[in-house]
């Protein structure tokens, strides 16, 4: 079968524009997928050169390919099961900035160049100073950014519109806002001109966003079977699911240079993202977290069986819908749309997202995830919210053991073992006091201000409501609990 390339896609060439840190799954089906789409439209003529930031790995399937890969969507799409699938070929070239420096470094004198997209994991927007300017390139991503930078400004001579826009992706609050943090500390770290520093403050945009769509990656077990049907050899095919959304946040508006919603694409630029990033962490996150716990116990083992589960399902859906949609400030139409789209998304047949998976750290998201909402339902309405107060109880039981192995406290479900993984001293906590009657143990864990940053059993009423539950799922069992609490 016919390997796919340039000249089997009739791939038109267009000014490279883009330069992107990271050659993974996500930004090839979501911000790569996107440009192209722009292209096609005629709102954007832009190629996208995509760099390799590390020193390991190789580029080998991208040249072969010549960066030519396809991307097919599966979800739910107007209620049916739907795959959508498109040959991306808005990527012109890879480089390797370590074994290609010269290349790669040339790019920073590209007249073309306009933006720099980056997903380097949230461990890579950190201040080394340790890092080396002298370096080829320099260790960290902000480094490399930096002395990338620099070569530009020095190119140019300073003009003013030669700045670049940063894109990065990477899952931290305010991504953008850290790594120009990290920017000009490396700037004053390496003694470079106050020239450079007042360029990078006036002609470079560092915008912050927040992105969201789940990307499976490459289908190892179906990938022979989808070239049959796509009639050539695709070994870079990415999946992932219909959805999608990116916000970027920026001081300059950036809209008419980087024109995607025109394309019809799923961008809003705003200069606040922290009520987008608020709904899809409560809704979207704190939705997962209110109800994996309880729905593993139930006998569930991914999230598509618990939307076949009609008491799971209605539970994760009056969870939202009552108690966290009310605490929100973004218009509530659009909430609930959001979170419709979120209902979507769960019940999507082609992602198995396992329960054991969701439920990492689970104490410390429900921190992060829900209790904004379970705070802000009590001050608002005066009273506990049911089903958030209840996965809290729902976490106590499934955080009981009372032996660690490998790393692990082992819970037991039917009579099996499963492993549960948080950090070391929380899994001890766990360990030394889940086994205690329930009113001792949901003291002991409410009253943690280690977990929850305060004290929650000095809530009126919340302690003997998550005493009650807690009580309920011991002896009769979650689903039982559950269903005379719920149903």
């Amino acid at each position: 079968m016919e390997l796919l390339s340039k000249a089997k896609t009739g791939k038109k060439e267009r000014p490279i524009k883009v330069l992107q840190f990271g050659e993974g799954n996500f930004l090839r089906a979501f911000v790569d997928y996107m440009i192209d789409i722009a292209n096609e439209s005629g709102e954007f003529d832009g190629d996208i050169v995509l760099v390799k930031p590390i020193e390991f790995g190789t580029l080998n399937l991208f040249h072969d390919q010549e960066c030519q890969y396809t991307v097919q969507l599966r979800g739910i799409v107007d209620g049916e099961p739907k795959k959508i699938n498109r040959v991306v070929t808005s990527v012109t070239d890879v480089v390797d900035a370590y074994g290609e420096y010269e290349k790669y470094a040339a790019y920073a004198k590209l007249d073309t160049l306009r933006f720099i997209v980056s997903n380097t994991t949230e461990a890579g927007i950190v201040y080394d100073d340790t890092d080396k300017f002298e370096l080829n390139p320099p260790k960290t991503y902000p480094g490399k950014l930096t002395k990338f930078l620099f070569e530009r400004y020095k190119h140019f001579n300073g003009a003013m519109d030669k700045g670049l826009v940063m894109l990065p992706v990477e899952l931290i609050d305010d991504n953008g806002i850290h790594l120009k943090e990290c920017v000009l500390k490396l700037a004053a770290l390496w003694d470079l001109e106050e020239g450079f520093v007042n360029w990078i403050n006036e002609a470079c945009v560092f915008t912050s966003t927040l992105v969201d769509r789940i990307v499976t990656g490459y289908p190892r077990d179906e990938a022979d079977e989808l070239c049959k049907e796509f009639g050539y050899q695709d070994n870079l095919i990415v999946t992932g699911e219909p959805f999608a959304l990116w916000v970027i946040e920026s001081a300059k508006d950036i809209s008419d240079e980087f024109p995607l919603p025109k394309a019809g694409l799923p961008v809003i630029f705003t200069d606040n993202q922290k009520p987008y990033k608020q709904r899809k962490v409560r809704i979207l996150n704190g939705a997962h977290t209110s109800f994996v716990l309880a729905s593993y116990l139930c006998g569930n083992d991914i999230v598509l069986e618990s939307m076949n589960d009609e008491l799971i399902c209605s539970f994760m859906k009056n969870t939202i819908s009552e108690e966290v949609i009310p605490t929100l400030t973004l218009p509530k139409e659009e909430l609930e749309e959001f979170a419709n789209a979120v209902i979507t998304r769960f019940n999507n047949p082609y992602v198995k997202h396992a329960l054991l998976a969701i439920s990492l750290n689970s104490v410390s998201k429900w921190r992060a995830r829900c209790m904004p909402s379970f705070l802000g339902y009590i001050e608002k309405e005066g009273k506990l919210p049911v089903h958030l107060t209840f996965s809290l109880a729902a976490l106590m039981a499934f955080y009981t053991g009372t032996e660690i192995r490998d790393k692990a406290l082992i819970g037991h479900r039917d009579g099996q073992e499963y492993n549960i993984l948080d950090d070391a001293a929380v899994l001890e906590f766990f360990a030394a006091n889940s086994s205690k009657e329930p009113k001792e143990f949901a003291h002991a864990v409410l009253s943690n201000t280690e977990f929850w940053g305060q004290d929650l059993s000095a809530l009126s009423g919340v302690e003997d409501a998550v005493v009650s539950y807690l009580t309920a799922i011991r002896e009769n069992g979650m689903r039982a609990a559950m269903e005379k609490i719920f149903a």
